[in-house]
Formats: structure tokens, C-alpha cells, sequence
């Protein structure tokens, strides 16, 4: 057995701990990575940590470190990069000091296979790669999007995916772009990627100071907030046959829909939209390692590093979710650092 190695676990509502666990060396086949950094997600991962999760849900079918249900003590986390530190039989040696991404929860060592991890390009730097989760969720919902040309965009939400959404709809020839979030961090960040706007969704004249911007309302919108109540608000500012991407995920939170008003005559076409899958309709072309390699294209180009906005070491993740938790308005991305 080589030494403990140190994963964080959530052990009940807003309670996070590292525990310190044996692990065997690399079987054959196997690669053992140490981790460098690893991101916090502040939505689904915060889920978690608060409770807020459907115990009657796999934790994630498609992700093998993450199998199980969402029951305490959990392990949970999807944005690891590390370096390959030793190899079993069979691995060649060219995977000896890589670096690689990987999904898995906030571990200081973990043992992978060379399909469950991918290498970094050589041009992107370790803190980008942090963002691969949800830049691949950004590409997601852009393609179940289905942006058109001229098209009025509407993204609520501009935490790290609302932000990331945003920078890849600023490639197309849109006719407007708005963004819409509660906290001036992340509408300043919004506003340096060069959107039309980025207005406080929850001030008196918000509605009016939309329609200024698109006088029939979006196209095309998002709800990235995580906020359930932001769905009616994105329905009511959806133009006539639009589409509202619902890409929050919303956990055992309830949602209350109004949908005896406006929207039942506009013909909203409500879509969901979730990463583990790639949409029927764009099967026969793309496939998971299609949308990864346009991912690790996206994050060359964007440069998601500058938005965070705080470091911690491993050892303080109880610190560091307790601030995620309570300081909203002063982050965006936290990590941690091993």
C-alpha cells in the first residue's frame, strides 16, 4: 500500500471534511495521477454540499468515480487535474509525468485508465483545463440552443457556465446579446466579454430596460441561474415561438411554473438540456469526443483562468465551501489547490 492519500467528503448539510484513505498501487493497466488543482462547481456541487440533492438519483451513471446515490457520506467533484506519477504493467511510458484532466472528486491521488483521463494540450495552461466540465456544458447548451443569425439572445445567470455560454454566443453574428445576473462581479466579467448588456434581473426596471434592447422579446434564452423562480422570468421575456434553454438544475428544489398566462398562446418551446447526453437530433454527427476536442478548442480561445477568483488548499475545503456558500457576491470560480 503506498501513503493516504486525502479526498474531501461531504458528511451532512453544509458539513465537508478530508479524510485521509490507503490506496493500492496501480494495477496493470492503471495510471496513478496526484492532483494539482481542482475546481468547485457552485451549482451542482453546491447542491450537494447543501442537501439540496434527490436521493432517488444515480450521483452519475455516466462518470465512473462517480457512481453511487446521493446519500452522506459523499465524495462528489468532477474537475481534477494532476500529473501521472507511476504506471502499472502494460501502460507505456510516454504517460510518465503527463498531465491530465480527469473526472473525479477532490482527491489528492487517484488511480485511472488512460480512457477516463485526457491529456492537455500542450498550449493549455493546468487552470484553464479546470473549466473542461463546463466548458463542455457551455457547448452542450449553445448546440440545443440552435443559435440562428441576427437571432436576440437572452442568457440569465453569469456564474462560470452563464459566463462561458456567453463568451461562445459572442462568436456568432447575433443581433443582440443580453446577460443577466444579481452580483456586479459576475456582470462586470459579462460585460468585458463584450455583450450588448448585463442588467440586475431583479431591480424595478428590469423588464422595461429589456425590451429597450429587444422590443419583442428574446429569441433564443437561457436560465443558467440555478434560481427556479428565474424560469418564469425568462418564459415572460421569450418572444412569440422562442426557445428557453433550461440548463439549471435545480436538485429537490421545488418549480413553480406559471404557465396559464402568456405562455401557452406564445408557443415556447421549453428545452432541456443536460451534458451527459448528446441531443437525438446531432447524433449521426457529433459524438463525446467530438464535442470534448470543440471544448478544449473553446478554452484556447477563451481563456476562462481569469475568472477565478479564489485559492484554497486542500486541507481548508470545509473554508472554502463555507465561502462559496455565504460570500456569493465576491466569487465566481474557487479551487483547490493540492
Amino acid at each position: 500500500m503506498l501513503s493516504a492519500r486525502r479526498t474531501v467528503y461531504f458528511v451532512g448539510p453544509r458539513q465537508a471534511e478530508v479524510r485521509q484513505e490507503m490506496y493500492p498501487a496501480p494495477a496493470p493497466g492503471q495510471m496513478l495521477v496526484k492532483t494539482s488543482l481542482s475546481a468547485i462547481s457552485s451549482g451542482t456541487e453546491m447542491l450537494v454540499y447543501r442537501g439540496q440533492f434527490p436521493t432517488d438519483l444515480p450521483v452519475d451513471a455516466s462518470i465512473s468515480a462517480l457512481k453511487g446515490d446521493f446519500h452522506y457520506p459523499l465524495c462528489y467533484g468532477y474537475a481534477v487535474v494532476g500529473r501521472v506519477v507511476d504506471l502499472g504493467a502494460g501502460l507505456p511510458d510516454v504517460w510518465l509525468g503527463r498531465q491530465v484532466f480527469s473526472f473525479q472528486p477532490h482527491t489528492s491521488h487517484f488511480l485511472a485508465t488512460p480512457d477516463t483521463v485526457f491529456p492537455l494540450p500542450g498550449d493549455c495552461p493546468v487552470e484553464s483545463a479546470c473549466f473542461l466540465p463546463n466548458m463542455e456544458t457551455a457547448v452542450n447548451l449553445v448546440q440545443d440552443g440552435a443559435v440562428l443569425l441576427g437571432e436576440n439572445a437572452l442568457v440569465f445567470g453569469q456564474g462560470v457556465v452563464g459566463l462561458l455560454v456567453a463568451a461562445l454566443l459572442r462568436q456568432f453574428p447575433l443581433h443582440a446579446l443580453v446577460t443577466a445576473d444579481l452580483y456586479p462581479s459576475r456582470r462586470k466579467a459579462s460585460l468585458e466579454l463584450g455583450v450588448t448588456a448585463c442588467l440586475d434581473p431583479v431591480t424595478p426596471d428590469f423588464h422595461e430596460r429589456l425590451r429597450a434592447l429587444f422590443p419583442a422579446g428574446a429569441d433564443l434564452t437561457y436560465e443558467l441561474s440555478g434560481a427556479p423562480a428565474t424560469l418564469n422570468q425568462a418564459i415572460a421575456e421569450t418572444i412569440f415561438s422562442g426557445r428557453v434553454v433550461v440548463g439549471s438544475w435545480y436538485g429537490n428544489k421545488p418549480v413553480q411554473l406559471d404557465l396559464g398566462g402568456a405562455f401557452h398562446r406564445s408557443r415556447i418551446r421549453l428545452i432541456s438540456s443536460q451534458v451527459s447526453s448528446i441531443a437525438p437530433e446531432l447524433t449521426g454527427r457529433w459524438d463525446k469526443s467530438r464535442r470534448f476536442e470543440t471544448a478544449w478548442q473553446a478554452l484556447r480561445l477563451i481563456r476562462p483562468e481569469k475568472w477565478i477568483t479564489q485559492r484554497f488548499a486542500q486541507e481548508d475545503a470545509a473554508q472554502a465551501y463555507d465561502f462559496l456558500d455565504h460570500s456569493p457576491l465576491e466569487t465566481i470560480q474557487v479551487i483547490l489547490e493540492y
